[in-house]
This record gives structure tokens, C-alpha cells and sequence, in this order.
């Protein structure tokens, strides 16, 4: 009944993660365990460095913790929080099946996909993501299963309907970092932004 949950379970099996684990994760998040604080969503909205809009999703034992720390990182970058909704609407939820098609025909696995429901796909190199409708995510999984394809991850992701270019390197730098020190808080467990940064400013980063 609860699709996040499911597709979070689907993956640590893929990854091997013993289901006494898996057993013992759930009952942590729940609450069950004899001293264990129930683990909560929280999602928060902002706009950060440049401007782009930003959804913060925790998940945490301690709701005035996890909003201390993301405030100040959005604070440290010179962006701020917002109010519920207010850049929400820039994103979609979707579905994100993600292929790796290396050794295989890119456009034989693209008639897979289609076939198997896909609404949208993307190539980058040797992986393909797949975009499904939210509710439609675990049928086309499966379906992309049994045609034998390699499936590196398949979950639900808020997708931005238009990017904001970033061409300046130290605008790009900026954010980065931002996204850095939020994806390393351990409350939070996914960051969604509209940025685009090209490959030629991220290559002068990294040099």
C-alpha cells in the first residue's frame, strides 16, 4: 500500500541487503523497536544559489532538527526556504526506471521500454532512464524485468518541467557545493533542483 516503501524494499534486495536488516529497518522507521523514535517525512521548498528552485526530502527521528539544518545550509548559500508548494509546481513526480544498456542494441532496448509502458525515455552514454506515470512505476519495472534488461534502480523522482542554465563557474560552484552539504546531512534523503550545468564548466571544476 505504500509505493515508496516497496520500490525501497525492491532495491535493498537487489543490493543483498539481508531481510533481517530490511525487518529491522521497518521497525525502526515505525517506531516498534524498544527504544527507537518513529521516522517521519518532512519535505521542505526553497530556492538556493542562482536561484534554483530546490525540494528537500528528509526522512528523520527529529523534525526541528532536520529544519534547523537545512535552513542554515540554505541559509549558508545565500537562498532561502519558502513556503509549502511554492516551487513544487515547478516539478513533476514521474517514475525513473534506470537501464544499463551497455553490450545492448540502445534502440532494440528503447521498443523494450516502450512496450513495457515507458511514457518518455533519455540516453546518456550506456544508460537509458525510463519515465513512467507515479502509479504505473512497479508494473513497468516489472515488465522491463522479464525482457532481461539490467535494471540499476527504479524509483520515484520530482522531475523539473524547465532548467535553469548555469554558465558561470562560479555561480556553478556555488551550487554544487550547496548540493553537496545537503545531500551530506543525514536527515536528508533526497534533494530535487532545476539547474543545468553544461559539461565544460563542470570539467573546469573538477580540473
Amino acid at each position: 500500500m505504500n509505493p515508496s516503501l516497496r520500490f525501497a524494499l525492491d532495491n535493498a534486495k537487489k543490493d543483498n541487503v539481508p531481510n533481517a536488516n530490511i525487518d529491522r529497518a521497518i521497525k525502526r522507521g515505525t517506531g516498534e523497536l524498544k527504544g527507537a523514535a518513529e521516522i517521519v517525512e518532512m519535505s521542505y521548498e526553497g530556492h538556493g544559489p542562482a536561484g534554483i528552485a530546490v525540494i528537500v526530502e528528509c526522512l528523520t527521528d527529529n523534525k526541528n532538527r532536520a529544519l534547523t539544518n537545512v535552513r542554515t545550509i540554505f541559509g549558508k548559500s545565500g537562498g532561502n526556504l519558502g513556503e509549502s508548494g511554492g516551487v513544487a509546481w515547478m516539478f513533476e513526480r514521474k517514475g525513473v526506471i534506470t537501464l544499463d544498456i551497455e553490450s545492448k542494441n540502445p534502440e532494440e532496448v528503447e521498443l523494450l521500454a516502450i512496450d513495457a509502458g515507458a511514457q518518455d525515455i533519455e540516453r546518456d552514454g550506456m544508460v537509458m532512464y525510463v519515465y513512467t506515470a507515479p502509479n504505473n512505476l512497479h508494473a513497468v519495472t516489472e515488465n522491463i524485468k522479464k525482457s532481461g534488461l539490467d535494471i540499476k534502480s527504479s524509483e520515484l523522482q520530482m522531475i523539473p518541467k524547465q532548467t535553469v542554465k548555469i554558465e558561470d563557474e562560479s555561480k556553478a560552484r556555488k551550487v554544487l557545493d550547496f548540493m553537496d552539504a545537503l545531500e551530506e546531512d543525514l536527515d536528508v534523503s533526497n534533494v530535487y533542483a532545476n539547474f543545468d550545468i553544461n559539461e565544460e564548466v563542470i570539467k573546469k571544476l573538477s580540473d
